[in-house]
Parts: C-alpha cells; structure tokens; sequence
C-alpha cells in the first residue's frame, strides 16, 4: 500500500475513534435520554447541545469538503441549537444517526484515492481535506469528551 493509501487508512481509523477516546457510540449508547437537556452544575452545556453541536459543526465541515457551493453558516448562532434539550425525544437518536451518516460520508470522501487530501480546495482559504480530517478528528474528540463528562456528572446526580 502506497504511503497516500496508509495515511487515508489511519485517518479513517482515527475518525471513527477508539484508540485513545472513547468512541461516539461509546458515549452515547444508553444515554438517559430523560436527561439529555439538563446542563450539571458546572458544565456549560447540555448533552444534547454538545450532541447538536458536534452533528451540525461536522455537517458544515462535510459540506464544505465536499463542492464549492457551500455557504458559510454564522458562528456561533448557527453551530449550536437553540434550545438545551430536544422538541421531540426522537431527537437524540435522530441526530446521533445523522451524525453517523456525515461522518460514513465524510470517511469516503477520504478514502477516495482521486481527492487529493494536499491541494487546497479552490474554494475556502486554503483548505485542504487532510486539514478538514484533521479539524473533524480534533473538534469531535473535544466535544466528545465534554460530552462524556456531562454523561459522568448526571449519572453522579443519581446516586
């Protein structure tokens, strides 16, 4: 295997998780949905903005990799829901699907040997897909982990 096919190889590992984090469905398997809007003292959000959050922010990253006729969203207002907890209590898994759907997407788009991950899009500011792997890799890691620390204090509070 080429270096270019090893490094799309690791990167998609890396995606997907685990190694060193948690993974996405390690964190959200069995999360007690009857509590996903709650903020824990201390925390400044909710399980399901950190969820909301993570979903929109690597749909926007997707998006962008994937054509020029993204259009920018606003930060923050458009990165993050507007509301601490879902309308509906499908929401959680309807997003956490979603983002497993982005991020299958996204680990395509990867592993397609004629995308070059070196060459800046000709649209953006020099962004290249190595950059937006990298970005995806760093942005959910943070954000799962905050996610899983929300999880560890409500479950505290039940105690």
């Amino acid at each position: 295997m080429s270096q270019d096919g090893q490094l799309r190889e690791q990167l998609v590992e890396m995606l997907k998780g685990g190694h060193a984090h948690a993974t996405f469905d390690q964190v959200v398997k069995g999360f007690p949905l009857d509590r996903i809007g709650e903020r824990p003292a201390g925390m400044a959000h909710s399980a399901w903005e950190l969820l909301e959050h993570i979903r929109i922010a690597q749909k926007d990253i997707l998006e962008f990799s994937r054509s020029s006729d993204y259009h920018a969203m606003k930060w923050p207002d458009d990165y993050w829901p507007k509301s601490s907890g879902p309308e509906q209590r499908t929401g959680w898994n309807k997003s956490a699907d979603a983002f497993r759907a982005d991020l299958a997407a996204f680990e395509q788009l990867v592993l397609d040997p004629s995308r070059d991950l070196y060459t800046p899009f000709p649209w953006g500011g020099g962004q290249t897909l190595l950059r937006e792997a990298l970005l995806i890799l760093d942005h959910n890691s943070h954000h799962l982990g905050q996610l899983l620390q929300v999880r560890r204090a409500l479950e505290r509070a039940t105690v």
